[in-house]
């Protein structure tokens, strides 16, 4: 959902705008809110410290996508936000979109329907993640996206850390589903060899 599909008439003119250099900390897990953020340009990697103190991945935003979106209705952030890139980032106060909001139930109901969409995105993920074997994971990961093909934000590390594997369980299997001929992989990229077709789960293909 693109932010002109929710976000109330002269919110825009409150923003400020941010630039962040390669490395550089946003925000940091449990630091104040203060609103929600678009990213203009560049990337921006989100993760969160478990109990555990386990580094998870969260996401990857680029340009065009929105963060923080629980701010509004939150005193600190639930994660941290590092630029993984030169980043532009637009800033949206909580006071004035929650004025906003009250002003326009439009767009109040649209960003809602935002929200919905997040939370059916995360059962996916938890639905993905609950997976034994790492291929299926692979498999349910790219079967979700436009015939089978994924563009990847960032390094396979990182798609390890979305798929709840370590790397080394994520290479290997990569290269194992690569060399059967389900996969290709181009830099930055995986197709499903076949799309609209997920293989059944195989015995003994156990995440790590």
């Amino acid at each position: 959902m693109d932010i002109h599909d929710w976000l109330p008439r002269n919110s825009r003119a409150s923003t400020i705008e941010r630039r962040l250099a390669a490395g550089q900390v946003l925000f940091n897990q449990c630091d104040r809110a203060s609103g929600i953020y678009e990213v203009v340009s560049g990337k921006v990697r989100l993760t969160r410290v478990d109990a555990e103190g386990r580094e998870l991945l969260l996401g990857i935003v680029c340009a065009g996508d929105t963060f923080a979106e629980a701010s509004l209705f939150s005193l600190i952030h639930g994660f941290s936000a590092v630029a993984m890139s030169k980043a532009v980032l637009r800033l949206y106060p909580k006071a004035s979109l929650l004025a906003g909001f009250a002003r326009n139930p439009q767009a109040a109901q649209a960003f809602a329907a935002l929200l919905a969409r997040q939370v059916m995105d995360l059962r996916t993920r938890l639905e993905r993640n609950n997976l034994h074997s790492a291929r299926d994971r692979v498999r349910h990961y790219l079967a979700g996206a436009e015939d089978g093909a994924v563009v990847l934000p960032g390094t396979v590390k990182d798609l390890a850390g979305e798929l709840g594997l370590s790397h080394e369980a994520l290479y290997r299997t990569l290269s194992e589903m690569e060399d059967e001929g389900e996969i290709a992989r181009r830099k930055g990229s995986i197709r499903l060899a076949y799309p609209g077709h997920v293989a059944l789960p195989e015995e003994g293909d156990a995440a790590r």
